[in-house]
């Protein structure tokens, strides 16, 4: 199965463009079981990104390939620094990597990309073997013309 990419401009309709495009992308391929898990976490982790990095924008890439009724999502940004896992429930923010571990069942993580930022992702549906991306060098916009 193929793999679907989205880059968005870091505005306050970002993140519902990108729930958009995850639940177009995976209703088109027949994984309609995955589209709720896979919004909510897709929402959370490019809305940090929108607020708490700076830079031109998020690249979304949305991939099938080698799983099994499951799906990794990644979103990249221009910000090296590793999101901030809180522990436990804060009624005014900090929920969304919490939310991501739990909806995920703690299969997420994070990928360097050099100097240019970063990729957090997550997978949902069928529980695969976790393969951490590939490590990569480069700009984000290397990654984004990249055939990964």
């Amino acid at each position: 199965m193929p793999k679907y990419q989205l880059n968005c401009p870091r505005a306050a309709t970002t993140p519902r463009v990108a729930r958009d495009f995850v639940t177009t992308v995976l209703r088109a391929l027949g994984l309609d079981a995955l589209v709720d898990d896979a919004v909510l976490c897709t929402s959370e982790l490019v809305a940090n990104s929108c607020v708490h990095t700076e830079g031109q924008g998020v690249l979304l890439i949305v991939d099938t390939n080698g799983f099994r009724n499951a799906v990794r999502v990644t979103v990249y940004d221009e910000s090296r620094t590793p999101p901030r896992h809180l522990q436990g429930y804060d009624p005014e923010s900090g929920r969304g990597l919490w939310i991501v571990d739990t909806v995920s069942d703690g299969r997420w993580g994070t990928e360097l990309l050099g100097a240019s930022g970063k990729g957090v992702w997550f997978e949902v549906g069928e529980e695969q073997p976790s393969r951490p991306p590939k490590r990569r060098t480069g700009t984000l916009a290397s990654v984004a013309r990249s055939p990964l």
